[in-house]
């Protein structure tokens, strides 16, 4: 079966399911019951990015773990806010690129360029924490480390990626360094 007929007969066998599910949440008031909290917001962007990750699966495209886990980290994000009841905590998204970085390495172990999808992916990773410990060190959000928190961050964060450049530096030039 082509690539075009698999994604055709995925989507059609989806459709048919959300249809399925759809009638029978309508019409089933256990069924309704059950799923409820499931489906609601924002859960429910949680439960669309692992379908995009079985969707990338059934297709064999290991790619879809990136989309697939935007949208479940941005369906965890708005859950945590709405449990703080604020969305003061602006530094938060800085986590998105982290998102990114767990969906390149899915993507990376399910064998689509595991090598540099595993790099990069922990790269973004790294960042992305980091800014996120940074500003909300800065913001009086978390005393991590006391005032020198950010200071100290940004220092770690600054030698990781003079390591990693060096590091990547020396095994291109085969363990030295051009003149």
């Amino acid at each position: 079966m082509t690539r075009q007929g698999r994604t055709q007969l995925v989507l059609g066998i989806l459709l048919v399911l959300a249809g399925i599910w759809f009638f029978a949440d309508r019409s089933l008031p256990a069924f309704h019951d059950l799923v409820a909290r499931y489906s609601e917001w924002p859960f429910n962007l949680v439960l669309i990015g692992a379908g995009l990750l079985v969707l990338g699966l059934i297709l064999g495209a290991p790619g879809m773990a990136v989309p697939a886990a935007i949208v479940a980290g941005i369906g965890g994000l708005f859950y945590y806010f709405e449990k703080i009841g604020s969305y003061s905590d602006w530094f938060m998204w800085l986590l998105i690129p982290g998102f990114v970085g767990v969906g390149s390495i899915v993507a990376g172990l399910l064998g689509e360029n595991t090598r540099r999808n595993l790099r990069s992916g922990l790269n973004l990773m790294v960042v992305s924490v980091v800014l996120v410990l940074v500003f909300s060190s800065l913001f009086g959000k978390w005393a991590l480390l006391g005032q020198y928190g950010p200071a100290i961050l940004l220092i770690l964060l600054g030698l990781w990626v003079l390591g990693n450049g060096l590091f990547r530096s020396m095994r291109r030039n085969n363990g030295g360094f051009n003149e």
